[in-house]
């Protein structure tokens, strides 16, 4: 299928927060993928990689503005989870 394609890596402090962010994104993988574009995600140590291919330069862009505000929802998420944690 693929004829445009990125990678997109996340490098984060620790190994749990890659984790988090990883797990929290990766129940979307295959729920938005389509005939025009396929997303793989793979976690190492702190890194979290989401590999895209795509059929055409319309669906790459579309994928990856969506990966793109997938993992910002994580991201933020768990900020607002650690603040909850150290106010306590």
């Amino acid at each position: 299928m693929s004829s445009h394609d990125a990678t997109l890596e996340f490098d984060y402090e620790t190994p749990s927060r890659a984790a988090l962010v990883a797990t929290s994104v990766a129940r979307e993988i295959g729920e938005i993928d389509d005939e025009r574009s396929r997303t793989t995600l793979e976690r190492d140590g702190s890194c979290v990689r989401l590999e895209i291919d795509a059929a055409d330069v319309v669906a790459l862009r579309a994928a990856l503005n969506t990966w793109f505000s997938l993992v910002d929802v994580a991201e933020r998420a768990a900020d607002a989870g650690e603040a909850v944690l150290a106010s306590q």
